[in-house]
Parts: structure tokens; sequence; C-alpha cells
């Protein structure tokens, strides 16, 4: 595949076999390493797109779902507005994923072939056919900056032949999105299945590399598998995938997490903890998580991390932070998905920061 005009990655500096770099969008750049927030449905849970640009959080790129965004609001509503940036308002770099992780834990499946996957909407039971062309039509009218391939995402409990047989589909699935035209600029990743076996990715990886795609995921992570198994597979297969090329692991993870992957080599990351937990009351702290439902912050004026330099713990108590939980005060989700976002991103840049200094990142060490 040959290279898409508008985009490029460029490394500055390594540390072991952590890298930081730049990746160059259509919608404007991104340092990396990078976490970027998910926007499901078009937003960032209780975000502004304002507030996503503004510092301390300054977003850089945001995640889109193929699969809602297909069954709402539809595309002919994304056309009319010329893609997600216009529907959204995000004028910055967006990621889309296939739509297949969705289908395949969401939905109900109807039937799964080498042509696609038939399923049931679980909005309102309505039947359709998901096939790699769709998928990157739908990303074609979303006109994200980056594209993932369809792939097939077998649970953490499958079998070998299970295993096998999504590496096979997501390979063939590959080629054919490949062979889809896409708007100018528009990137195009691939995805190497194989669970948590090393050289079954490695396989997999094998199969990928010689299309050429403008970068590579590893999928088929964090969905039930032991933590350690996780670990495994990133500090002994990250590394393999192409040096020029960026890394995504998809949906992970914890602070713990991102330091883990991006010790290993990887450049990218994306997940729903920090808005889903600050929804339910879950807090990053630089002290660790904190439950802002507990009684013991019921008097506490204190601010909910003395180190972070977001609104939230500027302007706010923790006392403040469980009233608005417990009465359920829309302005909690605003404020508390606001601070975990801030932290996130500090975590980021930390690790960004030591990897130009020339420290070496440690794994599983708290940022």
């Amino acid at each position: 595949m040959q290279q898409t005009d508008g985009f490029s990655f460029e490394i500055l500096a390594r540390a072991g076999n952590a890298r930081a770099g730049v990746l160059h969008t259509p919608h404007g750049d991104i340092p990396t390493p990078v976490f970027m927030p998910v926007g499901t449905l078009g937003t960032v849970k209780a975000m502004t797109a304002r507030e996503l640009c503004t510092p301390p959080l300054d977003a850089r790129i945001i995640l889109g779902n193929t699969y809602h965004l297909y069954l709402r609001p539809g595309l002919d509503v994304l056309r009319a507005h010329g893609g997600l940036h216009g529907f959204a308002g995000w004028q910055r770099p967006i990621l889309t994923d296939s739509g297949g992780y969705q289908v395949f834990s969401l939905a109900r499946l109807g039937a799964i072939d080498d042509e696609g996957v038939t399923f049931q909407s679980h909005i309102d039971g309505t039947r359709h056919r998901l096939t790699p062309e769709l998928s990157m039509e739908i990303q074609g009218v979303l006109g994200s900056d980056i594209a993932m391939v369809f792939d097939q995402c077998p649970p953490g409990d499958a079998d070998d032949a299970l295993h096998d047989l999504a590496m096979k589909r997501t390979t063939a699935w590959a080629e054919r999105c490949q062979r889809v035209s896409r708007p100018p600029g528009q990137a195009l990743f691939g995805i190497v299945q194989g669970g948590v076996d090393v050289e079954r990715r490695q396989r997999h990886l094998e199969q990928l590399v010689p299309l050429d795609f403008d970068g590579y995921a590893i999928g088929g992570l964090s969905v039930g598998e032991r933590k350690e198994d996780m670990y495994r597979v990133l500090d002994a297969f990250a590394h393999r995938m192409p040096d020029d090329k960026p890394r995504y692991l998809m949906g992970v993870g914890t602070p713990e997490d991102l330091a883990t992957g991006v010790a290993a080599g990887v450049d990218m990351f994306d997940c729903v903890m920090p808005t889903r937990n600050a929804r339910n009351g879950t807090l990053f702290t630089s002290q660790g998580k904190v439950n802002i439902k507990a009684s013991k912050h019921k008097s506490d004026t204190g601010p909910l991390d003395p180190a972070c330099p977001c609104e939230t713990c500027a302007t706010v108590s923790r006392a403040y932070l469980r009233h608005l939980y417990l009465a359920r005060e829309i302005l909690f989700n605003r404020l508390a998905t606001l601070h975990n976002l801030v932290f996130y991103a500090e975590t980021m840049r930390r690790l960004r920061r030591s990897i130009l200094e020339g420290a070496e990142v440690g794994s599983r060490e708290r940022p």
C-alpha cells in the first residue's frame, strides 16, 4: 500500500523499546505516545469540543465508533454535515474503529461468514449486514484521519481453532478494506489478532506486514484474559511490529497499562476507563484511585489531587464532588470526566518527557 498523502509518523527519541514521536495528519499533529479519549457517539461524554481542546487537557485526537454512528444518526445525517468533524464540531484528528468489536460484543449476532457479519441492532433489533467494504464506506463518510480495517475479535476464552479462523478472516478482510477507495489523507491501520499466544500473533503480523498499512494495531487484548498474560504479550510482541509505523494498543487501559505499553513500544492507546469510571465516582489521582462516594470525603475541604492542574482540582473540594455525585447533579459528570482525562493526558506527557530526556520508562510502575 502506498503511503497515504498527508499522513506520516516521525520518531524523535527512544528509551529502550519506548518511542516518542509525532503523528502528522490532515487535521493536525499528534505528539506520541498518546491517549485518545473515546467519543463513541461523536461525543466524549460530558465534554464539549472546546473543553477537550483547552489546556491542560488539550486532547489532540479522539476516537469515534463506526458501528454506533452507522446505526444512529446514520450516514445521511453525517453526509449532510460533511463527516464527523463537522457533525461534532471537532477540528482536530479523529480515529474511527471499524465496528467489528462492537458487532461481536454488543449486537445480537445472526451469522458470521467469510463475507461479513449479519447482526441485529442493539437499539431497535433491525437486521444489518456489515462487510469490510461497508465498514470502509462508513469510515469514508465519517472522514476520519485514521480508519481501521474490519476485523474479527475473538473473546478471551477462544480456543486455538477460533483464533486461527479470526486471524484468517481478519487478513482477508484487511485486504478487501485496502482495495476500497478512501477520502484523501485518510490513513488505514491493520489489526493484529492472536490472543495471548505471542508466536501466533507473530504469524498474523507476518501476514499483514506485506500489505504495508500506515500503522498497526494490537487487537484482542483486554477481552477477559489475565492481566499478566496481556503484559507478557506486550513485552514480547509490541517491539516486533514495524519500527517505522505507529503502533496502537486497542481498548487499554489503566494508567499502569499505559506505562507498560509505552515501555513495550506502543505509541497509541484508547479506553473508556477514564470517562466511564468518572461517571461512576472513581477518580484517578497521583496517590491512587479515589472512590468519591466514600463517607470519609463528606467534610473534606481539600482538592481531589493537589498535584493536578485541572479546573476541578483548582476550584472545588472532595466534599463538593461527593455532594454532586450523591445528589446526581449533572455537573459531577463534567468535573469528574475533565479531571480523569487531564490525569491521563498528564500521564502521557510525563512518559513522553521521560523518553525525550533519555530516561527508560519502567513498565508496571505508577506514572
